[in-house]
């Protein structure tokens, strides 16, 4: 039974870490660090804080969570471009402000008033949330098929502008000069939570098998 505890504690402590940091990858963003060639208003709502990725494999479903130095505000100049690297990563332009790292195939349009789309797709008004300074996105994998990456090895890129005609226009990078990937549960992690749990399965059945047994004279 304590050989059974035992291994039922270790599986437990070895897989719970690595599905906890699997699920979902964060970045943050420095407070105020509006890019040196921007032209544009300094608003808070430009401003990123932090970045997040998520991927359920199961709902095929990407959630972009976001927040800002500042509440949203429509009305206010600006709105929220997210590049996706699908495989290709055929868009490189903005090297010449030091981010050639931002790659993308697709690119994801989001309105200060909860609007948004994905080239000429409309995009839900269910998948678009604005709480304060905090913009969650959610978007089907059906609306970004792969051209070479598993879904969770998607890259995501955000970036604030005020306008497409410069890139004077736009106001923050997250991640900068980077990607960031939703990483899904690894292989192994899932086989270490399905022994963990078929170990404690059979704790369980055995612990049942004792006390149904009748005491001996």
């Amino acid at each position: 039974m304590r050989i059974l505890l035992g291994a039922v504690a270790l599986v437990s402590l070895a897989a719970a870490p690595a599905l906890a940091q699997t699920q979902s990858q964060t970045v943050t963003d420095a407070t105020g660090d509006f890019l040196s060639g921007y032209t544009g208003p300094k608003l808070a709502d430009l401003d990123v804080t932090s970045f997040s990725v998520s991927y359920d494999s199961a709902a095929k479903l990407f959630t972009l969570g976001t927040t800002f130095a500042g509440a949203i505000t429509p009305g206010t100049p600006g709105f929220y471009v997210y590049g996706v690297n699908t495989g290709k990563g055929a868009i490189r332009p903005f090297g010449s402000i030091g981010q050639g790292n931002v790659i993308f195939d697709q690119a994801i349009v989001v309105q200060k008033d909860g609007t948004g789309s994905i080239g000429g797709t409309a995009l839900d008004s269910n998948w678009v949330a604005i709480a304060g300074n905090i913009l969650t996105v959610k978007v089907p994998l059906s609306l970004l098929p792969s051209t070479g990456f598993a879904p969770g090895k998607y890259g995501f890129n955000l970036w604030p502008r005020t306008g497409f005609s410069s890139s004077a226009q736009i106001s923050d990078f997250a991640p900068e000069n980077a990607t960031l990937a939703a990483a899904v549960p690894e292989p192994a992690s899932w086989a270490m939570l399905m022994l963990g749990a078929g170990a404690a399965g059979g704790m369980l059945r055995y612990r049942r098998r004792r006390q149904a047994t009748p005491a001996l004279a």
